[in-house]
């Protein structure tokens, strides 16, 4: 397999294995014109298995929502062809649109232009709630 370098951009590494496609879903890569490469099941030494993704562009997205899916991974940023930026994201404090309320009754059902917003109650077991309706994110 021969996946090129990336001149600008960023590599996703250290995924859960079987994770990738969660996370292309989440950053909504599909819209992207440029290239995504996902290496899924690639060997790992220290996981086993792992998933990778790269994108051939630099994104405006809050990667640290990354941290939610899985907070083991690694976030790269390439500049020019050189590593400048290696990150670990950490459980965000709250996350914005990235999962939905599953309450019927959330007021986020009805009034839809509303912001899907959880904040995190419970750092050891990884529990987030609705900020509207308390309900926990699954």
């Amino acid at each position: 397999m021969n996946i090129d370098a990336i001149r600008n951009g960023i590599v996703i590494d250290h995924i859960r294995a079987g994770k990738a496609m969660e996370i292309y879903t989440l950053l909504n890569l599909e819209a992207l014109d440029c290239s995504v490469a996902i290496i899924k099941n690639a060997p790992s030494e220290l996981m086993g298995k792992k998933d990778i993704i790269k994108i051939d562009r630099a994104l405006d997205v809050d990667l640290d929502a990354l941290g939610y899916i899985d907070p083991d991974i690694t976030i790269n940023v390439i500049v020019d062809g050189v590593l400048t930026q290696k990150r670990h994201p950490e459980l965000p404090e709250t996350i914005t649109n990235i999962i939905k309320c599953k309450n019927p009754r959330c007021i986020t059902t009805t009034e839809q232009e509303l912001p899907q917003v959880f904040k995190l109650t419970d750092r050891e077991n990884r529990v987030y709630r609705c900020l509207y309706c308390e309900g926990q994110a699954k």
